[in-house]
């Protein structure tokens, strides 16, 4: 989902260029088609070539970033041709809000929190590559499952993944951060040419007479008046987007092969596990192709669905077909906005939850670590200062950060997101911040009730079941990372 989504606000990008705009053909035939098409062909690749793709996109995206950083500067000191420096006659007021959207600062304030989490999403892409980690050895026939869990180059893979975790939030943190304030310094808070919240009426008193959808950065350089400025920030964040894009379809390709590699696809199986299983395969070179070309075709359609919109052919002059059409894009824009929302909402769900599994993880081995360490559980020895490869993930201040991180994913999800409903029932911002949550909430029902399941956590205070546990899951592991 997130992948078309990112399609759909690329081609929003492209339309920043009347060429493109005027021209709904062009549109569909390229934006919502080919370059999708284009992305599918990238992630078909082999993982070596693709790995450095990601290698030389992300080190672009980089430098775009320090050249905005340094641009957006150089326009607050005046850089523009016919511009005055601005300083910080911005923030001479910061405790402004639009009172449309909140009735006071704190709620403006969750509702920006909740706005700004959502630029963190994908943070912990890293970790999909788990699944393509190229181990250095071959297992032969006569090696075990904890034979092979054994060797030491866990070591060296747990060192790759424990320094991009701690920097690479750290990293999207300063750049986030020191991009948007560096923005708040050269642009007003009610300026016309920033993006509104969809579900509000145009805002008369500051004089906006259409809805803006350019980026504040593209806003920012617009009004600097520096040539061309405005169109080469737009092509920066157009590459940016897609390349986020083809990102999101490698992570949601991976994912589902992940899910579906060990299942049983064989005869006399139940024919949903046979559907799901087709996807668990690979082709010759090691790509999961039809995880990938189902997570690219699935929701494909939600970009064209735009062009209901864009196509000033539907217009006319009678009163009562202009109000169908108006209302018809309205639809659309919402659902086109709802379906982004969902897509983000997930992530935090997933975050919580994997929050929450850490939690549950840590105390167990803590319980049981004489225990295990006496049966010799491979990667649960967090404690042993014998054998660093006996648990390679290890992070500092935990299970403390983990409480944190699952306290701060729950209070986005239920308060922050539905901050933007304490002034005054919308439909768009519900369904946007709460949709996903009844799904997720009904789908786990759902399946409890079909499986039969327990209502209540995995007992693990029997260590022998403990072991038993840890032991499917290096099993799982390890299938998956050297499935065919």
């Amino acid at each position: 989902m997130s992948f078309s989504t990112l399609v759909a606000t690329s081609a929003a990008e492209f339309n920043f260029w009347d060429y493109i705009h005027e021209r709904p053909a062009l549109q569909g035939g390229v934006l919502y088609f080919g370059i999708p098409l284009m992305l599918v062909f990238i992630n078909a690749i082999r993982i070596e070539i693709y790995g450095w793709l990601e290698v030389a996109t992300g080190s672009l995206k980089i430098l775009f970033l320090g050249f905005i950083v340094v641009t957006l500067i150089a326009i607050n000191r005046g850089a523009g041709p016919g511009t005055r420096p601005l300083g910080d006659k911005y923030w001479a007021s910061a405790k402004e809000f639009d009172k449309r959207a909140a009735n006071n600062w704190s709620t403006a304030l969750l509702m920006s929190i909740s706005i700004a989490t959502f630029a963190y999403t994908g943070v912990e892409v890293f970790a999909v590559s788990a699944l393509e980690a190229k181990w250095t050895y071959r297992a032969d026939e006569t090696s075990t499952i904890s034979d092979v869990l054994e060797r030491p180059n866990d070591a060296q893979i747990g060192k790759s993944f424990q320094f991009s975790a701690r920097f690479i939030p750290l990293l999207a943190m300063v750049g986030y951060t020191m991009s948007g304030l560096v923005a708040t310094f050269d642009i007003e808070r009610d300026n016309c040419a920033l993006p509104r919240l969809s579900w509000l009426s145009l805002d008369a008193e500051a004089g906006c007479k259409k809805p803006s959808n350019s980026a504040a950065f593209v806003s920012i350089a617009a009004m600097s008046n520096i040539p061309h400025m405005a169109d080469v920030f737009n092509a920066l964040l157009v590459f940016t987007c897609l390349s986020c894009a083809a990102t999101n379809l490698y992570v949601a390709s991976r994912t589902l092969f992940g899910l579906t590699s060990r299942l049983d696809g064989g005869e006399g199986q139940r024919w949903y596990l046979r559907i799901f299983a087709w996807f668990g395969k690979t082709d010759g070179r090691q790509v999961p192709l039809r995880a990938m070309v189902f997570s690219a075709v699935a929701f494909w359609w939600v970009p064209f669905l735009q062009l209901i919109r864009g196509n000033k052919s539907t217009q006319s002059s009678e009163n009562s077909t202009k109000h169908n059409v108006k209302e018809t894009r309205a639809s659309v824009d919402m659902f086109v906005e709802v379906l982004s929302q969902m897509a983000y909402s997930a992530v935090l769900i997933v975050w919580a939850c994997e929050c929450l599994a850490f939690i549950r993880f840590y105390h167990c081995i803590c319980q049981h670590r004489d225990y295990l360490r006496r049966e010799e559980v491979p990667h649960v020895q967090r404690w042993s200062e014998e054998d660093g490869s006996e648990y390679p993930y290890r992070s500092r201040w935990q299970p403390y950060t983990a409480y944190f991180a699952l306290l701060g994913c729950i209070f986005v999800s239920l308060v922050a997101n539905g901050a933007a409903l304490w002034n005054g029932f919308h439909l768009l911002p519900f369904l946007a911040s709460y949709l996903t949550v009844i799904v997720f909430v009904g789908l786990w029902v759902l399946l409890k009730f079909m499986r039969g399941a327990k209502w209540s956590l995995v007992d693990l205070s029997q260590p022998e079941k403990a072991k038993r546990i840890f032991n499917d899951l290096q099993d799982i592991r390890l299938s998956v990372t050297q499935s065919d």
